[in-house]
């Protein structure tokens, strides 16, 4: 049985469900690994325009396998391959949504912050609690949530093993968008769909400016923009937009 399946749409959209009921999910070795091949194809594929990550209506992902952990050393958690997955994810170039419906703990909070954007539904239960099993967030959740919320809403999560809603995660800045449980998914396709619709090439520059500037100074942000945005004016997308726009006719974009 496949611990991640994959859908590809006939829109360049390619959904990936978690698919460990069982387990509520949990990132076992074995899921990670399915996880990481996938991400590797998906990052080599051309005609793939957004990727939707879920889970299911009751659990995104309930965070790592810790039965499958518990008796592991520092030695083993350095030399193996707990962190290769999410390297791969971030080296993904292609716009990423995360669709969440219940919890996402621990892992699964991180596993959905690798994303570019969240789809949270209501009823959404978010969280690190690692704290409470004596370890801490090792999958960037220490990182990607200070960024994403800021120190003082961080440290409390991080601090207090808490969970907190969709409706919570909206308002600190962490969900994109939060939307009833039952329209979590369709709202993401739906979204997935537009972005696939636009230039590829456009959106993969947006996507990686936007993340290589968040690390860096304006001034390095703002050139990194400009070289991104001069460099479009070599595609064929940009000749066939903007004379798209002119004709006021319905522009076909092909990725060069």
């Amino acid at each position: 049985m496949s611990l991640v399946l994959r859908e590809n749409l006939d829109n360049g959209v390619v959904l990936l469900r978690m698919n460990r009921p069982e387990a509520m999910n949990a990132l076992s070795l074995a899921t990670r690994v399915e996880l990481d091949a996938h991400f590797k194809n998906l990052n080599d594929d051309s005609e793939v325009r957004c990727i939707v990550i879920t889970g299911n209506e009751k659990v995104f992902v309930a965070g790592a396998d810790l039965k499958e952990m518990a008796s592991m050393s520092a030695s083993q958690m350095t030399l193996g391959k707990t962190r290769q997955m999410w390297r791969v994810i971030t080296s993904c170039p292609i716009p990423i949504i995360a669709a969440v419906n219940g919890f996402a703990l621990g892992g699964g909070c991180e596993l959905a912050m690798h994303a570019d954007i969240i789809i949270a539904g209501k009823g959404a239960k978010f969280g690190q609690p690692e704290v409470r099993v004596g370890i801490m967030a090792g999958g960037g959740g220490t990182q990607r949530l200070t960024r994403a919320v800021g120190k003082f809403k961080a440290m409390k999560i991080l601090l207090t093993g808490e969970h907190f809603s969709g409706e919570e995660a909206f308002e600190m800045g962490l969900a994109s968008e939060v939307v009833e449980d039952n329209q979590v998914l369709g709202r993401a396709l739906e979204m997935a769909a537009t972005i696939a619709a636009l230039p590829p090439l456009a959106i993969r520059q947006t996507k990686e400016v936007i993340l290589s500037g968040a690390d860096s100074s304006l001034e390095a942000g703002l050139n990194l923009e400009r070289k991104a945005f001069d460099i479009l004016f070599d595609t064929e997308d940009q000749k066939e937009g903007m004379q798209a726009f002119i004709e006021k006719r319905k522009p076909t974009f092909k990725g060069k």
